[in-house]
């Protein structure tokens, strides 16, 4: 049985019929029993409860269901966002829910309750509440993607909320939020939370370009795209592989975070847009590539190879770009359909999910930041260390550079060859002398870039690091190791001073 909503002519509302029809698109054999059941018992503990905006609340649990359900997420972690705000916002109580529907949707319900009780009164309890959300999305990730959700829904609701809070909320979604879904590579709810937040936070910035694009350009790309299209898909079928091709415009606020950080005019970014070519197969990709490069002169100081070596985060693709019609510089991204789907929704796409996840994935290269956050919370003293480090080491944007042998390493951007040394191991960056950036000889302290392939030199009768060293790196690991190595020297010269001097 579905119990459903009064018909309320003046809004169209999401319906748990639509919930299930997504998870049924999803995965046609799925068993949707305990979503219904989840929303019954949602629907009648919400009863007679009013969000702001006016609408049921029950509608803001729908929402986040359909959103996760839209990003493929798990049936367990659906139902848990139907029921993610019975226990705080209801009479009913958490025993209830765990009798209910069992230990797993029970754990994420509480994981979630959790992570509500993040508020905005007083900046010593925010940051503690922060730190109790990364040790939570670092122990089972599929609370945050509830998180995520819920946070998607209650942006495109804020008319409901007070103008200070409104702001609050943005500024808290654009440093923490969407930073975790970019590292988790939720890339459709990333760019959708950003967007939101940037008409809220910069008004007039977000108009200003909104017409631009909108206006302005959309109508003249558009038919620069379907040109490209047809162009393409002609030699594709003629290669008999199976393809689709759609475009792809930048968000506005990655084009606005561009133009600022970069210091260009809205007509200097070359690149709002590109063209996606998905086809069935990885030999499929390379073979597309080079009928591209065929057509139109390619940029090859553009020229990403993603599938043979990924990003941290697990993104794979072929990215080109290439002059086109016109010399217009014109980007393509080629993948395959599970790549496609693990770009758009990150870990939740993965069919074996949960499986991973409780079998150590979180400890694998792409989640290695998961690790960071967890030695963070084991080294840092008090919170404020804790919040920044994670802030400065987990989400500051992250580079990724490569050793000899092909291993790759993500860091922050910043970072030097010392940074990269510790990062392999300690008693390599307390020997480094030196190192080889893309074969040519470099100093200790020079920033490293994307792609960059770095060989250490080692000095093997090196004692150790050099304090200064603390005046470039960027890690917490490099840091943590050399000022380790430091307070042992200044106390082996004191004991040489003054024997028997004891070590504690």
């Amino acid at each position: 049985m579905i119990i459903t909503l009064p018909l309320l002519s003046y809004k169209l509302f999401m319906t748990i019929e639509q919930v299930v029809q997504k998870i049924k698109e999803n995965d046609p054999q799925a068993d949707t029993t305990v979503i219904v059941r989840a929303y019954n018992f949602a629907f009648k503990a919400h009863d007679g409860q009013i969000r702001k905006t006016g609408e049921p609340y029950i509608i803001h649990p729908l929402n986040t269901a359909f959103t996760l359900a839209q990003i493929k997420a798990d049936i367990p972690t659906i139902a848990a966002g139907l029921l993610h705000d019975v226990p705080e916002d209801t009479a009913t109580t958490f025993e209830e829910v765990k009798k209910t529907f069992g230990e797993e949707i029970a754990y994420l319900v509480e994981g979630v309750t959790k992570l509500s009780k993040i508020k905005y009164r007083g900046e010593e309890r925010y940051r503690e509440s922060l730190r109790k959300m990364f040790l939570a999305m670092a122990e089972d990730i599929r609370v945050i993607l509830i998180k995520f959700a819920d946070r998607l829904h209650n942006l495109r609701t804020l008319e409901g909320v007070e103008e200070k809070k409104r702001q609050r909320i943005c500024q808290e979604t654009l440093e923490i939020y969407a930073p975790i879904a970019g590292l988790l590579g939720v890339w459709s709810l990333k760019w959708q939370m950003e967007d939101i937040c940037f008409k809220h936070l910069q008004p007039d910035e977000y108009k200003d370009l909104e017409y631009r694009y909108e206006v302005e350009q959309r109508t003249e790309l558009n038919e620069y795209i379907e040109l490209l299209k047809k162009m393409l898909s002609v030699e594709l079928t003629k290669a008999d592989i199976e393809h689709k091709i759609e475009g792809r415009f930048k968000h506005l606020y990655s084009i606005w975070q561009k133009m600022k950080n970069k210091h260009r005019k809205f007509d200097e970014i070359y690149d709002v847009f590109a063209l996606r070519v998905i086809v069935p197969t990885v030999a499929d990709c390379y073979n597309t590539l080079g009928i591209i490069h065929s057509l139109w002169r390619p940029n090859y100081n553009r020229f990403k190879d993603y599938i043979a070596v990924p990003k941290p985060n697990g993104y794979r693709s072929l990215h080109t770009t290439v002059f086109g019609p016109g010399g217009k510089a014109t980007e393509f991204q080629i993948r395959t359909d599970e790549m496609h789907e693990e770009a758009q929704y990150g870990i939740s796409a993965h069919v074996n999910y949960k499986n991973k996840l409780h079998d150590g994935y979180g400890k694998n290269q792409p989640m290695r930041w998961v690790q960071e956050i967890l030695d963070a919370q084991k080294d840092s003293k008090n919170t404020d260390e804790f919040i920044q480090t994670v802030k400065l080491n987990v989400f500051r944007d992250r580079i990724f550079v490569y050793t000899p042998k092909g291993d790759v390493y993500d860091l922050p951007r910043g970072s030097t060859p010392i940074d990269l040394a510790y990062a392999v191991h300690t008693e390599i960056g307390n020997k480094s002398s030196s190192a080889l950036v893309n074969g040519k000889i470099s100093q200790i302290d020079s920033e490293l870039t994307n792609g960059d392939v770095v060989e250490i030199i080692i000095e093997k009768g090196r004692k150790g690091p050099n304090h200064d060293w603390l005046k470039f790196v960027k890690t917490k690991k490099a840091k943590d190791r050399i000022k380790q190595y430091s307070r042992r020297f200044q106390l082996s010269s004191i004991k040489r001073i003054i024997p028997g001097l004891s070590d504690k």
